[in-house]
This record gives C-alpha cells, sequence and structure tokens, in this order.
C-alpha cells in the first residue's frame, strides 16, 4: 500500500539520465530550428520609400548616409557595415530613431509623421503572420 508520502512524489523525480539527454538534446533542436527558419537571411540592399514611393534602392555593401525629403523635413539614414538606420526625423516621437540599426532580410523602419520608410531585402526573406 503507498503512503501519502509516494502519492506526492514530483515528476521530476520520474525522469532518469536519459530523459534528461533526451530534453536537453531537444531543446537545442529547437533552438537552432528557430533561429535558421524563424530568422530572415542577411540583407544586400535597402528600399528607401518617401511618400509612398520608391526614393532610392541602395547597396549596404558600401557606407554612406542619405537625405530623404519628407512632408515634415529631411529624415537622415544611415548605413554602415551592412547595416542601416534612421539616424535623425523631423518626427516628434523619435520611433523609427529608436528602432536602431536593421541588419536582416524584410526588417522596416516606419516615420510615419514624416512618410519615410526603410526596408532591408535580400535573398531570403523574414516572414511574419502579415506576409504569409
Amino acid at each position: 500500500m503507498a503512503t501519502g508520502m509516494d502519492r506526492h512524489k514530483s515528476a521530476i523525480s520520474y525522469l532518469k539520465p536519459g530523459d534528461w539527454l533526451t530534453l536537453l538534446l531537444g531543446s537545442i533542436l529547437v533552438g537552432v530550428l528557430v533561429m535558421k527558419l524563424w530568422g530572415g537571411g542577411a540583407a544586400d540592399k535597402a528600399i528607401i520609400r518617401s511618400g509612398g514611393k520608391v526614393f532610392k534602392i541602395v547597396p549596404l555593401s558600401r557606407d554612406q548616409q542619405i537625405d530623404v525629403p519628407g512632408p515634415l523635413g529631411i529624415s537622415v539614414i544611415s548605413i554602415q557595415n551592412h547595416k542601416a538606420r534612421i539616424t535623425t526625423d523631423p518626427s516628434p516621437r523619435q520611433y523609427c530613431v529608436r528602432q536602431g540599426w536593421l541588419q536582416q532580410s524584410g526588417e522596416i523602419a516606419l516615420c510615419l509623421p514624416n512618410q519615410v520608410s526603410i526596408e532591408l531585402t535580400g535573398s531570403q526573406k523574414k516572414y511574419d503572420s502579415i506576409s504569409y
């Protein structure tokens, strides 16, 4: 007959060393698959839009700074070390500036009040629920 203590044993106490190894390897496999399949590939060019129209398409291989006109003024886009970001923008809340550096294909920064955006593209695109 089982005692009260046996009935309250946790499930962890029933795991054997082989079970722990299986859990560890399974967790590593899931992590690798998420990194490989969920993330976008490396970007090779940036599409800059102003007022909903393509302003310029530039390669990420050359460091440069681009002034993009918008209804509120000039937004400055910086490209360095195969990454891009909106450095300055006249929009009041500065959300697009705070977004920081973009480096994977499919990443986008939007400055809605100034109608300026930058999108990175490459051979592989990062998919999300909207583009799926």
